[in-house]
């Protein structure tokens, strides 16, 4: 699987900074990913004009992309995103290991976790506000990750994203806020059936704390 070439595809044809990029797959090896692009920028609600009346921009939606090719390990699921979050010059990827929330005694606040990873936002308005979807599978995939489990990666990309402007840039980047692959950071296996979370750090950021 190529993230990088779909991201930067993406990129090109959306023209707007990227703010983050998230993946999400169930549980089980060999299942759809469902990548989720979150851009920076506004667009107007409406092309109505009204005389008097000012409507304010919307946000433009996150677009939803689904990866069906087959996987076998995580750990190639690691790789092929620690690459484009690499050429995309992202500080660090975090992945994250979730339970199952519809065993007994789960919170509520972590079914809403498992909704937000694919992209079901609890809201009154039309769907397509906060996301474009061109993931088929997408719904299916968040009742199996609720009963099964999920993982979710995320990174912030400093090449065509905000965070070029807003940190220092380290030494592993290039003129273009870019890094030349291949990455050199390996993936690390996960903890079958045990929730966490694991950090890959891919550059050193000293004027910015993204949390």
């Amino acid at each position: 699987m190529n993230f990088f070439d779909t991201l930067r595809e993406q990129m090109d044809t959306v023209r707007l900074p990227l703010v983050a990029v998230t993946v999400t797959t169930v549980a089980r090896v060999n299942t759809p990913l469902l990548a989720i692009l979150h851009w920076h920028g506004f667009r107007r609600a409406t092309p109505l004009v009204l005389q008097g009346v000012d409507i304010p921009p919307r946000p433009v939606p996150a677009s939803a992309i689904q990866f069906s090719e087959p996987w076998h390990t995580f750990e190639a699921v690691d790789a092929a995103l620690l690459d484009a979050a690499w050429q995309l010059g992202a500080w660090e990827v975090e992945r994250n290991e979730r339970r199952a929330c519809t065993v007994i005694g789960a919170p509520a606040g972590e079914a809403l976790a498992c909704r937000q990873a694919f992209g079901e936002y609890a809201d009154d308005g039309p769907a397509d506000r906060h996301l474009l979807d061109v993931a088929p599978d997408r719904l299916e995939l968040m009742q199996l990750g609720a009963s099964k489990g999920y993982l979710r990666w995320q990174f912030r990309p400093v090449k065509g994203g905000l965070w070029g402007e807003l940190g220092e840039p380290d030494d592993t980047l290039e003129t273009d806020r870019g890094r030349r692959p291949p990455c050199p950071v390996p993936p690390k296996p996960r903890r079958q059936g045990v929730p966490g979370r694991t950090v890959y750090r891919l550059g050193a950021v000293r004027s910015i704390l993204l949390r």
